[in-house]
């Protein structure tokens, strides 16, 4: 599982004294609680690790945004820590879909629900997510989804 990865990963850095990947483990250790803590209200019974999976896929999203914003800023410093933060991250991801796996995933929903306009969209996007959302950067789908559909 990968929140066991991640503990143990927070385990060696620390035996390590590595205190900067300490530290972003211990971040990401605190957002999947936060999330744990969120859903004990409602019913879950899913799997662990698309929950771990989702909450650093949302992590990585903000740690890109930021650094764009630092460096437009003129900010190298404060992006070189955001950097080094997404690094630790993405090493607990599962491995992205590249473009053309995602055209090809995307063509194969397409064809299987037989959309052929702008107004299936939703229905083609609900199932990419349901199928890949693990392996997928929705927001990158959403363009290509757009381009397949027009």
């Amino acid at each position: 599982m990968i929140r066991d990865d991640i503990k143990a990963t927070q385990v060696a850095a620390m035996k390590a004294k590595d205190k900067d990947r300490t530290a972003a483990t211990r971040m990401i250790l605190a957002k999947i609680k936060d999330r744990d803590i969120e859903l004990r209200t409602k019913e879950t019974g899913g799997d662990d690790d698309a929950l771990v999976t989702d909450v650093l896929q949302k992590m990585a999203k903000q740690r890109r945004e930021s650094i764009k914003m630092y460096e437009d800023g003129g900010r190298a410093e404060l992006a070189d820590i955001e950097k080094a933060e997404l690094a630790v991250i993405e090493e607990f991801l599962p491995a992205q879909m590249g473009e053309d796996e995602t055209r090809a995933a995307i063509d194969v929903i397409k064809a299987e629900l037989g959309a052929a306009s702008m107004k299936d969209m939703g229905r083609v996007m609900a199932e990419l997510k349901s199928r890949h959302s693990t392996t997928l950067d929705m927001s990158k789908a959403s363009g290509l989804v757009k381009a397949a559909l027009s």
